[in-house]
Protein backbone atom coordinates (compact mmCIF):
# COMPACT_ATOMS: atom_id res chain seq x y z
CA UNK A 1 0.00 0.00 0.00
CA UNK A 2 2.68 2.20 1.38
CA UNK A 3 4.70 1.87 -2.55
CA UNK A 4 1.35 2.70 -4.08
CA UNK A 5 0.78 6.07 -2.25
CA UNK A 6 4.33 6.52 -3.28
CA UNK A 7 4.06 5.91 -6.90
CA UNK A 8 1.21 7.91 -6.92
CA UNK A 9 2.64 10.75 -5.98
CA UNK A 10 6.01 10.31 -7.80
CA UNK A 11 3.33 10.05 -10.91
CA UNK A 12 1.16 13.43 -9.66
CA UNK A 13 4.82 15.52 -9.91
CA UNK A 14 6.15 14.13 -13.06
CA UNK A 15 2.93 15.05 -14.52
CA UNK A 16 2.61 18.23 -12.76
CA UNK A 17 6.59 19.13 -13.81
CA UNK A 18 5.71 18.05 -17.33
CA UNK A 19 2.85 20.70 -17.64
CA UNK A 20 5.01 23.46 -16.18
CA UNK A 21 7.57 22.98 -18.78
CA UNK A 22 4.70 23.01 -21.84
CA UNK A 23 4.14 26.11 -19.63
CA UNK A 24 7.56 27.65 -20.09
CA UNK A 25 8.43 26.68 -23.38
CA UNK A 26 4.67 28.44 -24.50
CA UNK A 27 5.80 31.51 -22.77
CA UNK A 28 9.50 31.47 -23.98
CA UNK A 29 8.09 30.95 -27.64
CA UNK A 30 5.46 34.21 -26.63
CA UNK A 31 8.78 36.20 -25.91
CA UNK A 32 10.41 35.36 -28.93
CA UNK A 33 7.44 36.31 -31.10
CA UNK A 34 7.36 39.75 -29.34
CA UNK A 35 10.73 40.20 -29.96
CA UNK A 36 10.83 39.06 -33.57
CA UNK A 37 7.57 41.47 -34.24
CA UNK A 38 9.84 44.36 -32.42
CA UNK A 39 12.60 43.63 -35.25
CA UNK A 40 9.98 43.48 -38.13
CA UNK A 41 8.75 47.10 -37.10
CA UNK A 42 12.18 48.43 -36.34
CA UNK A 43 13.22 47.09 -40.36
CA UNK A 44 9.94 48.67 -41.19
CA UNK A 45 10.94 52.32 -39.64
CA UNK A 46 7.37 51.81 -37.53
CA UNK A 47 8.62 52.87 -34.35
CA UNK A 48 4.98 52.76 -32.94
CA UNK A 49 5.04 48.97 -33.46
CA UNK A 50 8.52 48.45 -32.20
CA UNK A 51 6.99 49.86 -29.21
CA UNK A 52 3.97 47.68 -28.77
CA UNK A 53 6.40 44.85 -27.63
CA UNK A 54 6.77 47.25 -23.85
CA UNK A 55 4.86 48.00 -21.02
CA UNK A 56 2.78 51.46 -22.12
CA UNK A 57 2.83 52.83 -18.53
CA UNK A 58 5.23 55.94 -17.19
CA UNK A 59 6.56 53.00 -14.69
CA UNK A 60 8.77 51.22 -18.07
CA UNK A 61 11.86 51.73 -17.09
CA UNK A 62 15.42 51.94 -19.72
CA UNK A 63 18.84 52.07 -18.34
CA UNK A 64 21.43 52.93 -21.12
CA UNK A 65 24.21 55.29 -21.53
CA UNK A 66 24.97 55.36 -17.57
CA UNK A 67 21.43 57.07 -17.68
CA UNK A 68 17.88 55.92 -16.34
CA UNK A 69 14.83 56.83 -17.84
CA UNK A 70 11.51 56.16 -17.15
CA UNK A 71 8.11 56.08 -19.17
CA UNK A 72 7.01 54.24 -22.56
CA UNK A 73 6.28 57.86 -24.25
CA UNK A 74 9.56 59.26 -23.17
CA UNK A 75 10.98 56.09 -24.57
CA UNK A 76 9.39 56.31 -27.83
CA UNK A 77 10.42 59.93 -27.90
CA UNK A 78 13.91 59.21 -27.33
CA UNK A 79 13.93 56.63 -30.35
CA UNK A 80 12.34 59.09 -32.22
CA UNK A 81 14.80 61.90 -31.60
CA UNK A 82 17.86 59.41 -32.09
CA UNK A 83 16.99 57.23 -35.18
CA UNK A 84 14.27 59.81 -36.88
CA UNK A 85 15.50 62.71 -37.00
CA UNK A 86 17.53 64.97 -39.69
CA UNK A 87 20.51 63.49 -39.71
CA UNK A 88 19.88 60.36 -38.40
CA UNK A 89 18.70 56.60 -39.95
CA UNK A 90 17.39 53.04 -38.25
CA UNK A 91 19.46 51.03 -39.93
CA UNK A 92 18.21 47.52 -40.41
CA UNK A 93 18.14 45.80 -36.86
CA UNK A 94 19.01 41.93 -35.77
CA UNK A 95 18.75 40.69 -32.82
CA UNK A 96 20.74 37.29 -31.59
CA UNK A 97 21.74 35.18 -29.12
CA UNK A 98 18.74 35.52 -27.28
CA UNK A 99 18.10 33.44 -23.93
CA UNK A 100 15.12 33.76 -21.87
CA UNK A 101 15.26 32.61 -18.52
CA UNK A 102 11.83 32.15 -16.78
CA UNK A 103 11.38 33.54 -13.49
CA UNK A 104 7.95 32.18 -12.80
CA UNK A 105 4.44 31.80 -14.53
CA UNK A 106 4.47 35.46 -15.32
CA UNK A 107 7.83 37.10 -15.60
CA UNK A 108 11.30 36.40 -17.39
CA UNK A 109 14.51 37.48 -17.95
CA UNK A 110 15.92 37.43 -21.56
CA UNK A 111 19.73 38.36 -22.50
CA UNK A 112 20.50 39.20 -25.85
CA UNK A 113 22.64 41.12 -28.55
CA UNK A 114 21.83 43.38 -31.00
CA UNK A 115 23.33 44.13 -34.11
CA UNK A 116 22.16 46.95 -36.28
CA UNK A 117 23.98 47.98 -40.07
CA UNK A 118 23.37 51.29 -40.93
CA UNK A 119 23.64 52.43 -44.88
CA UNK A 120 26.84 53.92 -44.45
CA UNK A 121 28.39 50.50 -43.28
CA UNK A 122 28.43 51.42 -39.98
CA UNK A 123 27.70 48.57 -37.32
CA UNK A 124 26.71 49.92 -34.39
CA UNK A 125 25.95 47.12 -31.82
CA UNK A 126 26.22 45.73 -28.06
CA UNK A 127 24.25 44.01 -25.17
CA UNK A 128 20.59 43.96 -23.67
CA UNK A 129 18.69 42.65 -21.03
CA UNK A 130 15.06 42.71 -20.75
CA UNK A 131 12.51 41.76 -17.82
CA UNK A 132 8.83 40.44 -19.50
CA UNK A 133 6.42 40.57 -17.32
CA UNK A 134 2.82 38.44 -18.62
CA UNK A 135 -0.26 41.06 -18.68
CA UNK A 136 -3.71 39.72 -19.59
CA UNK A 137 -2.79 41.30 -23.15
CA UNK A 138 0.32 39.45 -23.44
CA UNK A 139 4.17 39.55 -22.69
CA UNK A 140 5.34 43.26 -22.48
CA UNK A 141 8.97 44.34 -21.43
CA UNK A 142 8.98 46.24 -18.37
CA UNK A 143 12.87 47.04 -17.74
CA UNK A 144 15.34 46.83 -20.93
CA UNK A 145 18.92 47.55 -20.38
CA UNK A 146 20.76 47.96 -23.18
CA UNK A 147 24.74 48.63 -23.59
CA UNK A 148 26.28 49.61 -26.67
CA UNK A 149 29.59 49.08 -27.83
Amino acid sequence: MRSLIMLTGIIAVLITSGGAQDSADASRAAIRKVIKEQQAAWNRHDLEGFMAGYWNSPELTFFSGGKESKGWQAALDRYKKNYQSAGHEMGKLEFANLRIEMLGPEAAFVRGEFHLTMTDGKTPHGLFTLVFRKFPGGWKIVHDHSAAE
